[in-house]
């Protein structure tokens, strides 16, 4: 095989100030807000706003050690040093938008083996990204500053510190001809109260993989990734489709990862409108018809485009990679939950997508819907990965050598999906 260099072409970098500038895109697919109640009740007036659910659980000493052992453990304090120093609104968005950008971009360069590791903990890892972020805005909600700022403003500068922290305004595709474009988004890691310990391992492929450059038979590819929050409520907000609008235009294809089952890879053919209500991180629950503009015209199932028959008989990694069509339908003119393992019938109500109920068959569900209302006819679609175990008798440590080759071996894979749908 040829080893021709990849295209020597690089981005645009970002600055604090255009940063600041990018403003929220139109909302004509922003769904309405779902959830009735907010994720943490905030004072009667405008100030400082208490933690969060998720940010309560830094005080673990599980989180502590993993910032800590990665060198990450300075993020909420330098943060707040920037806040302090901020004497206006302008300058306060800035801080958020700059170190938010400097906290993507550092898990970026440490999961790319770019500069020192600064610890311990093996730089695959997506945690230290997790609970820094945490730490900032729990900084930020907490936030007394010396010139009046309401509710409203802490919360837009909470959006562009998450934005900017998550990759999120920053999937920019280098200009030129000659390659592919390939859109790719993780999760953080969930089911913390389960196990506080616990990583998702599309949130460190994402990492890996955001700016990167995949050879296939066709020639080269350009991969840019995002991650996105485990929380009901941002998905309502229309967090996915203002991600994800102005990208899929520039993309060739486009690829939503979440973790799924034990030992195996899935590529999940349906996708269905409906909420379960498994509790998202901040321990809320939403169940009904997944939220979105324009209700009257919405499917209740979206497809999969991605080439699954080429990507399952492919050997991409040690893990067993399905094409699953199982779907919970309610039937056209019936009442009782029916399981369908070749897929939804004509004029079914969704119950469970392939990929299940939750926040990973809802992201699946939003791209592939925004995909048909932009008319794009581009691959597109969700890959479940396997489950991301500790090794034999882990119950307590924070990471062990097979914790770190399974991340690892995942990743892998996840990068050879991509690259055989790419030679598709």
């Amino acid at each position: 095989m040829s080893r021709t260099p990849a295209p020597r072409i690089r981005p645009r970098r970002r600055t604090a100030a255009a940063l600041v500038l990018l403003t929220s895109l139109a909302v004509a697919f922003s769904p309405p807000t779902a959830l009735a109640a907010p994720p943490a009740a905030g004072p009667a007036g405008d100030g400082p706003a208490p933690a969060t659910v998720e940010e309560q659980r830094l005080e673990r000493a599980v989180p502590q050690e993993i910032l800590r052992r990665s060198g990450f453990d300075t993020a909420g304090r330098d943060f707040a040093r920037a806040l302090r120093r901020a004497g206006s609104y302008r300058e306060a968005e800035r801080a958020a938008a700059r170190h938010g950008a400097r906290l993507w971009d550092r898990a970026v360069d440490r999961a790319r083996g770019r500069g020192p590791a600064h610890g311990d903990l093996s730089r695959d890892d997506d945690r230290p990204l997790y609970w820094a972020r945490l730490s900032m805005t729990r900084e930020l909600r907490a936030w007394k500053p010396a010139f009046p700022l309401s509710d409203r403003a802490r919360a837009r500068l909470l959006d562009r510190l998450e934005t900017s922290s998550r990759g999120q305004d920053s999937m920019d595709f280098p200009r030129g001809k000659g390659f592919q474009r390939i859109v790719l988004t993780g999760f953080d890691p969930f089911t913390l109260d389960r196990d506080i310990r616990i990583s998702n391992p599309s949130g460190a492929a994402a990492l890996a993989l955001d700016g990167a450059w995949i050879r296939t038979a066709g020639g080269w590819a350009r991969v840019e990734t995002a991650v996105f929050p485990v929380r009901w409520r941002d998905f309502a907000d229309g967090e996915v489709e203002r991600t994800l609008r102005g990208r899929l235009p520039q993309a060739d294809m486009f690829t939503t990862v979440s973790q799924g089952r034990v030992g195996r890879f899935d590529i999940e053919r349906f996708n269905g409108a409906w909420r379960g209500g498994f509790p998202d991180n901040e321990n809320l629950s939403s169940t009904g018809t997944v939220p979105v503009a324009d209700p009257a015209s919405q499917p209740q199932w979206t497809a999969t485009t991605l080439p699954y028959e080429k990507i399952t008989a492919a050997s991409t990694g040690r893990f067993p990679v399905y094409d699953n069509t199982t779907v919970t339908e309610i039937p056209a003119g019936g009442a009782a939950e029916v399981v369908r393992p070749g897929g939804p019938t004509p004029g079914s109500t969704a119950r469970s997508g392939g990929g299940g109920d939750y926040l990973s068959n809802e992201i699946a569900y939003r791209a592939t819907l925004l995909r048909d209302r932009l008319g794009l006819g581009m691959p597109g679609g969700h890959v479940h990965t396997p489950v991301l175990e500790f090794g034999a008798g882990n119950t307590t440590e924070i990471t062990d050598p097979d914790f770190v080759r399974n991340r690892l071996d995942i990743i892998a894979q996840v990068r050879s999906i991509i690259t055989v749908a790419a030679d598709s």
